[in-house]
């Protein structure tokens, strides 16, 4: 049966969410009994290269969510909203968020706290379903001079405070909370009744995310919080290399791989 918003609730967790960015991987975290499935703009570094998620396009994550959602996936689909596709105001980030519902998300994510509550209010009016994310928020790393802790100060403590609640009053069915001192995430946690999932964050959330590509062992650069779960990076060289020393060797193709 396919997951709904509606069985997100506070207490109902813990919640295991990863990415997926293609049809086959999909359907392989789907069948691995996950909860919740997110295209998340970081393809742009896992999948496309590209030095941070600020290149992504909308154009991106509508084909790369259109290629999930083909996966008919039990797990919730959520869609990351790129850098700004809804910063600019009201009607735009209603346009964009839904041609990602159109491509096959059951909602959007989008980055930001209590300066964003009025688009994600918005949203939620106009029927799309909202998963916030406060803490680091890495389309803000030019801002932030890199990828760093948030939360380390007592007026950046309240600050994200401020933002899960200003998410929560604002309509958001869950927040993810990233790269926050436990204790951080533990206090929103408690203080606010929609599920948080961390990312980075410690383990008093009400559910976990991770990046597939960093569970998998195929991210060039892991962030510290991510647990490798396999080497599939290996496994790939070491297969493409039988490849390449079969045909070299006449190996390959054999008379069970062609017909005379």
């Amino acid at each position: 049966m396919r997951r709904r918003i509606s069985d997100f609730t506070k207490g109902g967790g813990p919640y295991v969410w990863i990415t997926a960015y293609d049809y086959p991987t999909a359907k392989l975290v789907d069948e691995a009994g996950v909860d919740g499935i997110l295209v998340g703009d970081s393809l742009g570094m896992v999948v496309l290269g590209l030095p941070n998620t600020l290149g992504v396009t909308l154009a991106d994550m509508v084909r790369h969510t259109q290629a999930v959602a083909r996966a008919k996936p039990r797990a919730l689909v959520v869609a990351d909203m790129p850098f700004m596709t809804y910063e600019t105001g009201r009607r735009d980030a209603l346009k964009n968020a839904a041609k990602l519902i159109k491509a096959g998300a059951d909602a959007v994510k989008l980055e930001g706290g209590s300066e964003y509550a009025h688009i994600v209010e918005r949203l939620v009016k106009a029927g799309i379903p909202v998963m916030g994310h406060i803490g680091l928020n890495p389309q803000r790393v030019l801002a932030l001079g890199g990828y760093k802790l948030i939360g380390k100060t007592e007026e950046q403590r309240r600050k994200v405070l401020e933002d899960a609640k200003a998410l929560r009053d604002a309509g958001a069915f869950a927040i993810v909370i990233e790269f926050v001192p436990a204790s951080l995430a533990k206090e929103i946690t408690e203080k606010i009744d929609v599920p948080t999932i961390c990312i980075g964050a410690g383990p008093h959330c009400d559910g976990q995310i991770l990046v597939l590509h960093d569970v998998l062992g195929l991210s060039e650069k892991p962030p510290s919080f991510a647990k490798r779960y396999a080497d599939v990076a290996e496994a790939v060289r070491n297969a493409v290399r039988q490849y390449v020393e079969d045909v070299k060797t006449g190996k390959f193709p054999s008379k069970e791989h062609y017909k005379d």
